[in-house]
């Protein structure tokens, strides 16, 4: 049986921010596979909305836990904290 593309293996990362106390996003969970599934999981549990983007969480993958995204990440990440933004708008709730 062949094995599966790697392409197709759930990655997942968990943002947080909290303006008085970061000065960016900071990387609070990350995984691929099982724990993707946990984190995503968790997320739709409690009503946590998912932004699909495999590039940019392909480079988050890569940021250590608990560390601020680094400065060269800020535009997309900003693009994904937007998108948020629009849907608490849509469903008058408060994501960010």
């Amino acid at each position: 049986m062949p094995e599966p593309e790697r392409n197709n293996i759930t990655q997942a990362v968990a943002l947080q921010y909290d303006e008085q106390d970061n000065k960016a996003p900071k990387v609070v969970a990350k995984g691929t596979g099982l724990v993707a599934g946990n984190i995503l999981s968790s997320a739709k549990e409690h009503g946590i909305p998912v932004y699909q983007n495999k590039t940019l969480t392909a480079m988050l993958l890569a940021v250590e836990l608990d560390r601020e995204i680094p400065p060269e990440l800020y535009q997309a990440v900003a693009e994904v904290l937007a998108y948020i933004y629009r849907l608490d708008q849509q469903i008058g709730k408060r994501f960010i």
